[in-house]
């Protein structure tokens, strides 16, 4: 290999030659400093001085450049120009001032929409995943690649793939639910569309967290998971084989638990025997924030900093975040005393360098800063944010068919502490509420998670966008002569019930009442889910379970509004309400989708990607249980408690009504590598135009181990006029059904398999077995084809 291309440019700079070939050649010319650089990262506010990019801290701080800059917008108040700007006088600093001039990825969160001042903030992932939609959201990941990419942004901290089966971990409203098909599904949507067609021009999706992240013990954060190899496979690591094998993932984060005494930062065997040698990824791993050194301070698996470094360079994980503590100077000096292989440097530095040059940052590191305000703010923006929010709120009850409400109403009462706050209906990590860690707490409260910049053009806000509140919306979808009776009633925590009387007399003179309650998302102690938000208690909080009860006695007509990111246990709700929707956190036009949806100009049709349970006491509960789970025996109930939960997965309502016909299977015997075709025709029997989300399930009556009641394998979102039918066809690998045998061989075993195609996972309306026939199959990876689905 030639050291240069035949013009005198770096092999590595030739764009001509492939990106294992340049990176190679970049790899030669590196000293131990520049590859350790590579394999760290710097805050952005810790390059800032008197206000503006300090040449003297990038002199202390990117002498022999960085792997990472960490959140410039996400950290900051600067607007999308100034984050532009700010991104390019880095990289022209590193290209001027150091020896090779690599560029640094600029990363940024973007679980619910880029978190930036004046991107779009959709709803909080939990609500993407409730449209049944992956269509949708990869437009939602296609806005925020392009708004990150204006930015000089390349890298996202998202999709979160996590496998979410207990709602007392107040992350769940980060993940796509509890179900590894849906979150598939979803996953990869997100990750196509954040990615484009080519890295070059996109940005690098990050699946996190990697692995078993939401099975914690006891809901807590960062707790121990316990997790048989068998369902860590089949139910936590098959999304992200998914994302890798059918969208080209290209970043890994590792997850902050341990499990089976493992601290997946600091193990070999979950992050290179396991999600490289099994799953096939060849991309860049990189640290969850400060999981490195939590190696040492709080799994106890390292004695130093040093020590932490080494772990996770040998486990494979290829680039500390948010900031350099163990890759620096306490790595090197292992690596001076020879406790640490420079192949294992060699190795890392490889891969970070190889997903720069696919990226594209050789070439084009800065980005046009005056034009990236056209990237924002944009009408279409907005409309798919309204779309995607409505399409993601789900009606659970709906008894006397009180909804859609007539905008021409007399009077209404809008009652609640979630119905004018713009702040609630955004989630944890969503501009401005994720930077309430630097502008809102306590400096002993979330101490050392984020720099704080006192710098006035810095200084991270609150900033809030053009948000629309449920009050605001529905002031201007009803009729300019209908007589709004607004109380807020309570707060969302304390016991503070002076309000209630207020409440009480706005129900008393209106027709209806429409009731928001639900909590506050974010990482701060005033939020009741999110991030270091997990709770032992999933009723609402403070009074405000008092308040509904107090407008039901009323008599009033209610219609209760839930704007939360926690999926909350509401029995007496659920049984005293007459119409009951799950708003979720819906983002900057979460308000207008609501009204949308109350007054009939959307017809709902979200489906829910988790079951909500009837209690704590329940958890965890999940449709996908094994034989023998679900419930007690013999008597199929808890003594005190239906074991089943309140509202099942896939549970959600329609101002309209569909029936089904009688599910078809072919052939009737398969070879196991043979498709399998489900069919089933569905018709709206109303009078409204409405989406169905048509579900197809797979059991497995007998087994050589035991395996799921009940597994999703596909599903369509069909839109039907009155009185249309349409047939859908389902045409499925039996790969789906594959599964982890006695000896721990990924295998499809012959027998019969059972479909199940209905409305909800407990709401069924056809069924038809099919048998697979010859030996077992063995397949290499957790990864099946897709079910392809055609609408006929």
């Amino acid at each position: 290999m030639s050291d240069s291309a035949p013009t005198g440019v770096p092999l590595y700079r030739d764009r001509s030659r492939s990106v294992e070939d340049r990176a190679a050649d970049l790899l030669g010319r590196m000293d131990l400093d520049e590859k350790l650089a590579q394999l760290g990262c710097v805050w952005s506010t810790r390059l800032v001085e008197d206000g503006a990019f300090s040449e003297r801290l990038a002199a202390e701080r990117l002498a022999f450049g960085t792997g990472h800059v960490t959140r410039i917008a996400g950290s900051t108040g600067l607007r999308p120009s100034e984050v532009a700007s700010f991104a390019n006088r880095i990289q022209r600093w590193i290209a001027e001032n150091t020896r090779l001039g690599i560029p640094a990825i600029v990363h940024e969160e973007s679980t619910a929409g880029f978190m930036a001042r004046e991107a779009t903030q959709f709803p909080q992932a939990i609500g993407l995943a409730s449209s049944w939609d992956p269509e949708l959201v990869q437009q939602v990941a296609a806005v925020i690649r392009e708004q990150m990419r204006a930015v000089g942004a390349h890298q996202a901290l998202a999709p979160v793939l996590d496998v979410a089966r207990d709602p007392r971990w107040g992350r769940v409203e980060e993940t796509y639910g509890e179900d590894p098909y849906l979150v598939s599904r979803i996953g990869v949507a997100y990750v196509r569309g954040l990615q484009g067609g080519d890295l070059a021009s996109g940005v690098a999706a990050t699946a996190k967290h990697f692995l078993g992240y939401g099975l914690s013990e006891g809901g807590m954060n960062h707790a121990p998971v316990q997790v048989g190899p068998r369902q860590l496979r089949e139910v936590f690591a098959r999304p992200f084989a998914v994302a890798i094998r059918e969208a080209g993932l290209a970043s890994v984060m590792n997850a902050y638990n341990e499990i089976d005494g493992l601290a997946c930062a600091g193990s070999a065997a979950i992050l290179h025997d396991l999600l490289r040698t099994e799953l096939g990824f060849d991309g860049v791993v990189v640290a969850d924030y400060f999981a490195v050194r939590l190696l040492e301070s709080f799994h106890h698996v390292a004695a130093d900093r040093g020590e932490a470094g080494m772990l996770a360079l040998e486990a494979g994980l290829d680039v500390e975040l948010p900031q350099t503590e163990c890759y620096g100077a306490p790595l090197r000096e292992r690596i001076d005393r020879g406790d640490v292989s420079i192949d294992l440097v060699d190795r890392s530095v490889l891969r970070a360098l190889r997903i720069k040059l696919a990226l594209g940052l050789f070439e084009s590191a800065e980005v046009d800063a005056a034009g990236s305000a056209q990237a924002f703010g944009r009408p279409d923006q907005r409309a798919l944010a309204r779309r995607v929010a409505a399409r993601g709120m789900v009606l659970l009850r709906n008894e006397q068919a009180l909804l859609p409400l007539d905008p021409g109403i007399a009077s209404l009462a809008v009652i609640g502490p979630s119905a004018d706050d713009p702040r609630l209906l955004l989630g944890d990590y969503s501009y401005p509420a994720h930077l309430e860690i630097m502008y809102e707490a306590k400096a002993d409260e979330l101490p050392n998670i984020l720099p704080r910049s006192r710098e006035q053009a810095f200084a991270p806000g609150p900033y809030f966008g053009p948000i629309s509140t449920p009050l605001a919306a529905i002031r201007g979808a009803v009729s300019p002569a209908t007589r709004l009776h607004v109380a807020r009633g309570c707060e969302l925590s304390g016991d503070d019930r002076s309000g209630l009387r207020e409440a009480v007399d706005a129900a008393r003179r209106a027709e209806v009442a429409v009731v928001l309650v639900g909590g506050k998302s974010g990482l701060t102690p005033s939020a009741s889910s999110g991030e270091f938000r997990d709770a032992s208690d999933l009723s609402l909080t403070g009074v405000q379970q008092d308040l509904v009860e107090a407008v039901v006695a009323t008599g009033t007509p209610t219609v209760v509004v839930l704007v939360n990111g926690r999926c909350l246990a509401l029995p007496w709700i659920a049984e005293h309400v007459p119409a009951l929707l799950e708003a979720w956190l819906p983002g900057e036009a979460g308000g207008e989708a609501l009204a949308d949806l109350l007054f009939g100009a959307e017809n709902p049709a979200g489906r829910l990607p988790l079951s909500m349970p009837r209690n704590v006491g329940q958890v965890p509960v999940y449709y996908g249980h094994k034989s023998g789970g679900g419930r007690p025996q013999a008597f199929g109930a808890y003594i005190d408690s239906e074991s089943t939960p309140l509202f099942p997965f896939g549970h959600g309502l329609s101002y309209t009504r569909f029936e089904y016909g009688a599910l078809e299977v072919s052939p009737r015997r398969a070879a196991p590598d043979q498709t399998l075709c489900a069919e089933v025709e569905v018709a709206n029997t109303g009078d409204r135009e409405g989406d169905e989300v048509v579900q197809l399930y797979l059991r497995d009556p007998v087994a050589s181990v035991t395996r799921p009641v009940l597994q999703l394998v596909g599903f369509a979102r069909v839109g039907l006029a009155p009185g249309q039918t349409r047939r859908i066809r389902f045409l499925v690998d039996p790969a789906q059904a594959a599964f982890y045998d006695a000896a721990m061989q990924l295998v499809i075993e012959p027998g019969e398999l059972r479909f199940q195609v209905g409305a909800s996972s407990q709401d069924i309306r056809s069924s038809a077995s099919l048998r697979i026939d010859g030996a077992p199959r063995r397949i290499g990876v957790a990864s099946p084809d897709p079910t392809r689905v055609e609408i006929l």
